[in-house]
């Protein structure tokens, strides 16, 4: 594999439901596209009260019925983000408000504001979403916590996930396309 053109970060709070749900759904939307050998996904929170742990068993459950793989599942270990991941990122999205100013505050005080790293809403990127212009607003694209919850809630979050996702994967082909990167057709 050649070296990875884009790196993309999801984050929330713990590490163990929301940000690998997504990480995972991403990761296999990309390979599906055929752009997984141009970009790296991983995912990280905001906290340290998860590190170590491995996904949350109802999320890796809403995953595995749905059909994502496994090994992923298995691979997945919580850690927190610092100020070294967000200068090491092109991507970077946030799966709340809170979270998207908790990275924000660490780009500003570590000195990578400004970049590398691009912090959005991981919900921007679905068409059903509602269109936020001001970040005061960014509230209406959080993605829910389904941790208090029980099997609907973590499947409620799983499509909220999967419905952004193509818009992720568009945005990642659009980019690549700027840099001059031979992807996979659309295909669609």
């Amino acid at each position: 594999m050649t070296a990875p053109l884009l790196r993309i970060m999801t984050v929330c709070t713990g590490n163990i439901c929301r940000s690998p749900m997504a990480e995972i759904v991403l990761r296999e939307r990309l390979d599906a596209a055929g752009l997984g050998e141009h970009v790296v996904v991983d995912s990280t929170g905001v906290t340290s009260e998860e590190v170590g742990n491995p996904i949350d068993r109802r999320a890796r459950a809403v995953l595995v019925a749905a059909g994502y793989s496994d090994a992923a599942l298995d691979a997945h270990r919580a850690r927190r983000t610092d100020a070294a991941d967000l200068a090491e990122r092109d991507l970077v999205l946030a799966m709340t408000t809170d979270h998207a100013r908790v990275l924000r505050r660490l780009a500003e005080t570590s000195g990578t504001d400004g970049g590398p790293a691009q912090i959005r809403m991981f919900r921007s990127f679905d068409p059903q979403a509602p269109r936020v212009t001001e970040q005061r607003d960014e509230c209406l694209l959080d993605v829910e916590d389904p941790w208090y919850g029980g099997p609907a809630d973590f499947e409620g979050c799983l499509d909220q996930v999967e419905a952004a996702v193509d818009g992720i994967v568009e945005h990642v082909r659009a980019h690549l396309a700027g840099r001059g990167t031979a992807t996979a057709p659309h295909a669609g």
